[in-house]
């Protein structure tokens, strides 16, 4: 079953289901697809992903421990971090806040790991500097299907709302972060408030994906489904926040189904009630 491997804790079983360690052994993995022509599904952190009740079918790739900080240290005026893609996201804050450096304040409370912050061009809705990944990623690697790693600058990929193209296709496998050397005593207070912000705003006693919905423009999605009374609407177990109403938990035993059949009443009535279409920053995965 995949349901361990998600931040939602639902998802079906993988047909086949691999968790390579390095790099080595992602390519054996790649081109054992290649040679066998399977379907090919790679999750990471899982933090984004509703994987359904059926399953997956192919093989099934999880990077998570393909992980681990490979530099930290200054390069002229600025701290260079760079790790592979599995990395968590908490392991990137621990340097920056050891440095005292302004990432740490977005990255507080951040789930997920660092290739998924990548792809989802991850961030805070705060008016900060920096807010999003684009704004301290140098360079990715990605590892094509053939098993060859090409390095993409940041300058040649679309950064966008919640998303980032440019790469594919292939799998990142590697990420330079950096920021300006310039520690701030400040940060440490200013890092420890927004957790602490984000923890007394967010339901983190129930699994979820985070926010599951992208803000439209000129509203907040928050904002939207409170309007609509929704808050708290609920089918099987599958719940929307009563804390946050951006958040759908799994109140213990849901199923994906449930999930988005509560993903899909909301967009319905806020559609109905307001006239504006809420998309989710969420990636459906599997059999429907």
């Amino acid at each position: 079953m995949l349901a361990p491997y998600t931040s939602w804790q639902v998802g079906g079983p993988a047909e086949y289901f691999y968790l390579p360690d390095n790099l080595e052994q992602l390519r054996g993995a790649l081109a054992f697809v290649k040679s066998k022509k399977l379907p090919l599904t790679i999750i990471g952190g899982g933090s984004n992903l509703l994987i359904s009740d059926a399953g997956i079918e192919g093989l099934t790739i999880c990077l998570k421990n393909i992980s681990g900080i490979l530099v930290s240290e200054a390069r002229g005026h600025r701290w260079v971090v760079e790790a592979l893609a599995g990395t968590s996201k908490s392991e990137l804050l621990k340097i920056f806040l050891k440095q005292k450096l302004s990432p740490s304040v977005f990255l507080a409370g951040l789930p997920g790991e660092i290739g998924g912050g990548v792809v989802m061009n991850a961030g805070v809705g705060e008016k900060i500097t920096p807010r999003e990944f684009v704004e301290i990623t140098d360079w990715i690697e990605v590892m094509r299907f053939d098993g060859a790693v090409e390095r993409i600058s940041s300058e040649k990929l679309k950064w966008n709302y919640r998303h980032c193209e440019g790469w594919q296709p292939g799998i990142i496998v590697k990420i330079s972060l950096s920021w300006k050397n310039e520690p701030d005593d400040s940060i440490l207070v200013q890092a420890k408030a927004a957790n602490q912000v984000r923890l007394s705003r967010q339901p983190l006693d129930f699994p979820s994906c985070g926010s599951v919905f992208v803000n439209p423009t000129g509203h907040k999605a928050a904002l939207l489904i409170d309007t609509c009374g929704l808050k708290g609407y609920t089918f099987g177990k599958a719940q929307v926040s009563l804390k946050h109403a951006n958040f759908i938990v799994n109140l213990g035993g849901a199923t994906s189904a449930e999930i988005l059949a509560v993903i899909q009443h909301v967009q319905n009535v806020v559609k109905e009630k307001t006239d504006v279409e809420l998309n989710t920053e969420v990636i459906k995965l599997g059999r429907w």
